[in-house]
């Protein structure tokens, strides 16, 4: 039998070194981001990604391991453990097989197979179902005719003793393992409508079929819905005479004396007892696989939404649109802290176009505004075309770009969002998080409920639970990657921080306010509950850029800082030079010219950590989001009339799923590029070629005038 630690390098891919040493490392309590950054040679260098489906494995195979256990012994308290059975059960990859294996063991509620056994019926199933005997079956039940134990007549003793061979076969692990086996070779899933008349989402569907093995799991998912909607009926289409056939095959003998009772039984097992059963597995095994899909789509998403390049050192007005309560304006300059907040009517009912240009034109010149961000939502093309026309007449350079506003109202009205600003209006706060999404989308992001990030995929359809795990995974590791500046971060980004959680977060945050800026990371060790062990793991991912150590404005951890200084002077230089752009050239200039192997032996440090150490010096200080596609900023609005077939234009990524992506190339609503529209080549996987964020040229290839939609191509 393999080891948990063979079944998860196997399935990554990796060395069983690896899986042991990140397993120890966990099991210390470690987190993810600290050893993916931090414990590279121990690891062999996984990737932070690799470490998540490692520990979720890990969970999972641990979770089986005692269930097998259990399993094993609670057949054994029975009396009925063999040696074959216990080997079975250890054998098992997954829960539903050993779930399998316990059936026929499981304490059963009142069944038509129970009542028949407390009645006395159990051997003559015994006798029907070893067919030795030679007597009509009539004469042989006569003998268990019990008024007493309530069997009445022959006809009684013969349906009762079916009934118990009925439950036998279905408790049978091999006939439900050869069946599934079966349905997933051959087995449709069939949807039809409930109403064929009713106009819905969903009428694709309304007369549909498609293999089990081959069906897309956006598709799951949306008949999932369907049905729960009561638009669609839906069932499993399964090869039902192959099915029965094998079981007879199995069960009845040549010239068996009970051949036709022994048929009706078998058909009675598999309708009654096993197809509805087998149902429940496919349909809850896909629906599972699809949700699993949907997170990690939703997970892709959100990480690349949340590491968008931030627009720094601009003053910044946030316009949230709407139409009847007004357009709400925040203005915040480079720091994020507001200056000025307004609310216009350029919109209808109110058309008030000169009223809202004059006050706006009047708060880009006082504010020195560089750009305009406009929320996504309600409106937000029509405020478009206004805030267009209006910068034409700016006395100062002024562009705008559309950024999502998706849970922006739901953090407005957040008790995060009544702590940040207990004296500005709900409304109003949502026009501040737009402005803020452009300067620091990550700072921004945290402060929402993942699930109102508005990048995913039915979302709101799958595992809540395991979607919530998912995305804090995916925050985390994103906050790390790009480190956190301990004297400006709110607690709702620190809480993100391997090592701290929420209640140290606003601890840190307090000390700050009674002290001041803290000075050096160690200074984290006076903050209230922030011991050693948390010190350790969130150390290395907090920057302090004006503190006594030019070091900590790197992610070079506290462990390595002698190396750090040992590797500096090697080459001529002091970690004050980091600080000095001119220096910082030449220092990575001589970086480079180094014998890794070499100057890692000299300095006693592992090669992967000494190359960690020389990025770094490369880039101290710098934002690792840099490198991401910038946003587009435009200074003029598109409309759908404006759109011909064979235009190319450039857009933004704003959500890939399954089938696809929804590319905003500046009107009223995202174009698709199909799957098939995304390369001349073939394409598995839509974020196999594009990711959130990214920046891309599309041409027109469909316009739908009635439904406002256009399909886009990459294919230029």
């Amino acid at each position: 039998m393999k080891s948990i630690t063979q079944t998860i390098a196997e399935e990554l891919k990796i060395k069983e070194t690896q899986v042991s040493a990140a397993v120890g490392l966990m099991d210390e309590g470690n987190t993810v981001p600290f050893i993916a950054r931090y414990r590279k040679e121990v690891t062999g260098g996984l990737s932070d990604e690799t470490l998540r489906n490692l520990e979720e494995r890990l969970q999972y195979l641990r979770n089986l391991e005692a269930r097998k256990e259990e399993v094993v012994r609670i057949i054994e308290e029975q009396g009925k453990l063999t040696e074959k059975l216990k080997n079975q059960i250890e054998e098992a990859n997954t829960l539903a097989e050993v779930e399998d294996l316990y059936r026929p063991y499981k304490q059963k509620k009142k069944t038509r197979a129970t009542i028949a056994k407390a009645k006395g019926l159990e051997p003559l199933a015994t006798i029907i179902y070893l067919q030795q005997e030679t007597r009509p079956l009539a004469e042989v039940a006569k003998e268990y005719v019990n008024e007493e134990k309530g069997v009445t007549t022959v006809e009684e003793a013969i349906q009762g003793a079916l009934d118990i061979i009925a439950e036998t076969i279905s408790d049978e692990p091999k006939y439900r393992k050869q069946i599934k086996k079966t349905c997933y070779r051959e087995a449709k899933i069939v949807t039809k409508a409930e109403n064929p008349e009713e106009k819905s989402n969903y009428e694709m569907y309304y007369e549909y079929e498609e293999a089990v093995n081959r069906i897309p799991s956006h598709r799951i998912l949306a008949i999932n819905r369907g049905e729960k909607e009561g638009f669609l009926k839906v069932k499993i289409e399964k090869p039902e005479e192959k099915i029965l056939e094998s079981i007879e095959k199995d069960i009845i003998r040549q010239n068996s004396p009970f051949l036709e009772e022994l048929q009706l039984t078998i058909q009675d097992s598999y309708k009654r007892l096993i197809e509805p059963s087998i149902d429940r597995e496919i349909r809850s095994d896909l629906t599972e696989k699809a949700e699993e899909q949907a997170i990690k789509v939703f997970g892709k998403n959100a990480k690349q939404l949340l590491l968008a390049a931030p627009l720094k050192g601009l003053t910044v007005m946030g316009f949230d649109p709407a139409y009847r309560t007004g357009c709400k304006i925040a203005i915040i300059d480079e720091t994020g802290k507001v200056l000025d907040t307004t609310t216009v009517y350029p919109t209808e009912p109110q058309n008030d176009v000169q009223g809202a240009k004059k006050e706006l034109l009047r708060l880009i010149e006082k504010d020195k505004v560089d750009m305009i961000s406009i929320g996504n939502g309600t409106a937000s093309r029509e405020s478009e075309q206004f805030v267009a026309d209006m910068i034409k007449e700016a006395k100062r350079e002024v562009h705008y770009t559309i950024v999502s506003e998706a849970g922006a109202s739901v953090y407005s009205a957040s008790k995060l969002a009544t702590e940040e600003y207990p004296d500005i209006n709900v409304s109003i706060r949502g026009a501040i998080s737009i402005a803020r999404r452009l300067q620091d989308p990550l700072a921004e992001l945290v402060k929402i409920d993942p699930k109102a990030i508005g990048v995913g995929q039915y979302q709101h359809d799958v595992n809540q639970k395991q979607l919530e795990e998912s995305l804090t995974n995916v925050i985390e590791d994103s906050v790390n990657s790009v480190g956190v500046d301990v004297n400006t971060a709110t607690p709702s980004l620190l809480s993100y921080v391997a090592g701290i959680n929420k209640q140290i977060a606003k601890n840190i945050v307090a000390y700050r306010d009674a002290n001041g800026k803290l000075k050096n990371r160690k200074e984290l060790l006076k903050v209230p509950k922030l011991g050693k062990v948390a010190y350790e793991q969130c150390a290395g991912f907090i920057r302090i850029y004006d503190g006594n150590n030019p070091l900590e404005i790197t992610a070079v951890h506290p462990e390595s800082y002698e190396v750090a200084e040992k590797l500096l002077e090697q080459i001529g230089y002091q970690k004050e030079d980091l600080l000095s752009k001119e220096k910082v050239q030449e220092i990575k200039e001589k970086l480079h010219s180094l014998s890794i192997p070499k100057t890692a032996k000299e300095l006693g440090v592992g090669e992967m950590t000494l190359e960690d150490m020389i990025k770094e010096f490369a880039k101290p200080g710098r934002d690792p989001r840099e490198d991401m596609p910038k946003p587009i900023l435009r200074n003029d609005v598109l409309k759908f009339e404006d759109l011909t077939e064979g235009m190319v234009l450039t857009g933004t990524v704003r959500n890939v799923i399954d089938f696809g992506a929804f590319v905003d190339i500046g009107v009223k609503h995202d174009g698709l590029v199909h799957i098939s529209e995304m390369s001349h080549s073939f394409v598995k996987n839509p974020s196999d070629v594009v990711a959130v964020g990214d920046i891309v040229k599309v041409k027109v290839i469909k316009l739908d005038k009635e439904r406002q939609k256009v399909g886009l191509s990459m294919k230029l």
